[in-house]
């Protein structure tokens, strides 16, 4: 194209985007000519799910975006100190996704990004209440919710039937009963209490909950050093030693389903990557009696408490960065991959250890293939969020960042520390953040 002609062609305001002035200009959008796209996430539990990103998306978003999309993944435990030291050097990945309440956390690093959240909102049934809480600073989105991993108890239906239960618990008393014949019989409880993402505060916090404990109120006043937080860390003490494989203070989220396939543990919280691992792996995991582990697998709530149930789920969200000169494209991206035809290829391969942060996805077909994973299908009607009974913000995210309420369990757990000792240290713990 000549200058006099370029210039004629922007004075009347078709280099703009839209394929006209594209087809006018003879030249595509900014963000098609060669952007990258860095996006960092978790080393997903289902590695099909990273397959979709590298072997479909990849490709797809080049030709219907234009960009390369550059897809890292690491350990989820590790995204924490990426994400910090990614917003203080101004520099590193365009898109960082996010675990639970972080967008709280980060909220000045991020890029708005209401206008998808709305649009895929309206367009897909609206977004649960409990992404919300945890993507929304304010009115402002700080981060596009992705996706839910709904938190249940997997446990082995035979053992249990076994040791005198046709049913799953319903309460902790219930749990720890069995729990104790279970470990006797070299089957324990498989629960991580270590300082790790997922699993460990998704049971510690319900747990905290079932008995009425909280850690602030409404005012945000700390509140954890109660006669129930107490009761409930006493408990915590006994079943740990009647019931559970003690090394798992120790573990991370891969150690249970590790001790779960190999046949160790009789019942650990997690999302359903056991089940789909044994459903994907029917010929290596077995049964001790020879029979494919998948059916033998079987999926609960945690037991209630003495103020009854409140389950965590784990949310990953992602936020565009401030830092990043490539915002548009990561933003188009990011309304690319929550299309439903596209966000489907993705969600499939999960078999429901991940579930959608609209409702529309309640619907989807894949629910009526197994109805071992059915329970999770609508598991974000359910829960509650760090910091409750105030809000899950920035204090929130910090005080599950040094995993506080867990070391809270484990201090006892461990025989380091009584309970009321703990749940004051704890509380004193709570009142740096919160004031």
């Amino acid at each position: 194209m000549k200058r006099r002609t370029f210039i004629k062609a922007v004075g009347a305001g078709i280099a703009a985007t839209g394929i006209e002035g594209i087809l006018t200009a003879q030249r595509a959008p900014a963000f098609a000519q060669g952007t990258t796209v860095h996006i960092l996430r978790w080393n997903d539990f289902v590695p099909a799910a990273d397959e979709v990103l590298r072997k479909e998306y990849v490709p797809a978003v080049q030709k219907s975006l234009g960009i390369r999309l550059n897809v890292e993944t690491v350990n989820a435990n590790d995204i924490p100190a990426r994400a910090t030291s990614a917003i203080q050097s101004g520099n590193g990945p365009d898109i960082i996704m996010l675990l639970n309440n972080y967008p709280h956390l980060y909220a000045e690093a991020g890029v708005d990004v209401s206008d998808i959240a709305e649009e895929v909102g309206k367009a897909q049934g609206g977004i649960y209440s409990l992404p919300q809480a945890l993507c929304k600073v304010g009115a402002r989105w700080a981060a596009m919710p992705w996706s839910t991993v709904p938190a249940l108890l997997a446990y082995r239906k035979s053992w249990f039937e076994e040791a005198g239960a046709k049913t799953f618990p319903t309460t902790w008393e219930q749990y720890r009963a069995v729990g104790k014949k279970l470990k006797a019989a070299k089957r324990p409880i498989g629960q991580t209490l270590g300082h790790t993402f997922g699993d460990a505060p998704t049971f510690t916090y319900p747990f905290m909950w079932s008995y009425g404990g909280q850690e602030i109120d409404k005012a945000g006043k700390v509140i954890l050093e109660s006669k129930q937080t107490i009761e409930s860390v006493n408990f915590m003490a006994a079943f740990w030693k009647d019931a559970h494989d003690e090394g798992g203070l120790a573990w991370d989220d891969t150690n249970n389903n590790r001790a779960f396939l190999s046949g160790e543990i009789c019942a650990s919280l997690n999302g359903a990557s056991i089940y789909v691992a044994a459903l994907n792996g029917k010929d290596k995991f077995k049964t001790e009696k020879g029979a494919p582990l998948h059916t033998d697998i079987l999926h609960a709530p945690l037991p209630k408490g003495p103020a009854g149930e409140a389950p965590y789920h784990t949310a990953f969200t992602h936020m565009v960065m401030k830092y990043s000169k490539n915002q548009k494209a990561a933003k188009d991206f990011l309304r690319w991959a929550h299309a439903k035809e596209n966000y489907e290829k993705w969600f499939v391969v999960q078999k429901g250890f991940a579930i959608a942060p609209t409702r529309d996805w309640e619907k989807h077909p894949m629910w009526k293939v197994d109805p071992v994973m059915l329970p999770f299908s609508k598991a974000s009607l359910t829960g509650r969020a760090m910091g409750y009974a105030g809000e899950p913000n920035k204090k929130a995210a910090e005080v599950w960042n040094k995993y506080i309420i867990t070391d809270m369990y484990a201090q006892v757990a461990s025989g380091k520390m009584k309970a009321a000792d703990s749940v004051k240290w704890a509380a004193g713990e709570l009142r740096k953040v919160y004031g």
